[in-house]
């Protein structure tokens, strides 16, 4: 049995399987009539079995990989766990952008709203590691948002680094999940800010498939690659990888810092942090 999805309304006497088909809810705005929103032919929320590779070029030639999973989540229809599960995976505000009093899709949709974006209530989907035993840490969240006819509008990326600094990237891909931007946040001690990113971030299904790869001086100077195979957000699923990647998120932590201390001790230069400028409704 699949864990439920909370918070949406099924329209039709007996709604729509979201394995099989379009998922349709409807969603009112104050003081119009009620606007039917298409859900993505996705089915969440899911869970990805999936490895993380990095691979650095820049001074001194480094990679790594090591096993993760990744939850694909409707920001309107968070899985509602058993509660003997429930401290093993929590989808909170504080650890993603905006005010935590509020819901991740609330602080969302008014930093979209910032930037000129409304999506009219269309489905996001979100890809990120949920808190577990209290600690969480996602270097690359992905958000895809729909219009309520389900056309992707655009994809957010929001990044974080390990002194609890975020930022977020609007990004607008062309067909094949390809966009472009400039690097405009500090994550590495051994990464100067500048340069740009080249990202492949294609909706998931039955594959994940995320790539993000530095440019900078005309070369590539780091790619890091998220590649996974979808599994069913049952409980049994859950457990089993709780089971096979025990405290992954705690692990992920860990990882980086030792990585970070591994490339220290290779004597590669450290470049200082400059001063951080949270964006707007962004924390």
């Amino acid at each position: 049995m699949g864990l439920p999805r909370g918070r949406v309304r099924r329209r039709g006497a007996g709604g729509h399987d979201a394995r099989s088909r379009l998922v349709t809810t409807t969603v009112g705005r104050a003081g119009t009539d009620p606007a039917p929103v298409v859900r993505a032919p996705v089915a969440v929320p899911a869970l990805y079995d999936a490895e993380v590779r990095h691979v650095r070029r820049q001074r001194l030639e480094r990679s790594f990989r090591h096993g993760v999973y990744l939850w694909l989540v409707d920001l309107d229809a968070l899985p509602a766990l058993p509660r003997w599960l429930r401290p093993f995976a929590r989808f909170e505000a504080r650890d993603h952008l905006g005010d935590p009093q509020r819901s991740i899709r609330q602080n969302l949709d008014a930093w979209l709203a910032r930037q000129g974006v409304d999506l009219r209530g269309g489905q996001v989907l979100m890809l990120a590691n949920a808190r577990l035993l209290g600690h969480v840490f996602n270097p690359i969240t992905v958000y895809w948002c729909h219009r309520p006819d389900g056309v992707l509008d655009c994809v957010v990326a929001e990044v974080h680094n390990t002194y609890g600094e975020r930022h977020c990237y609007l990004l607008h891909p062309d067909a094949a999940g390809r966009a472009s931007t400039a690097k405009d946040f500090y994550v590495s001690p051994f990464l100067s800010v500048d340069g740009h990113y080249a990202m492949h971030l294609p909706v998931p299904g039955e594959r994940l498939t995320v790539s993000v790869s530095l440019r900078q001086q005309g070369s590539t100077a780091l790619t890091a690659t998220v590649v996974g195979a979808r599994r069913a957000a049952t409980a049994a699923s859950l457990v089993r990888m709780l089971l096979r990647r025990p405290l992954v998120t705690h692990r992920t932590t860990a990882l980086i810092r030792r990585h970070g201390i591994a490339l220290w001790l290779r004597r590669l230069p450290v470049v200082p942090r400059p001063s951080h400028h949270p964006q707007e409704g962004v924390q």
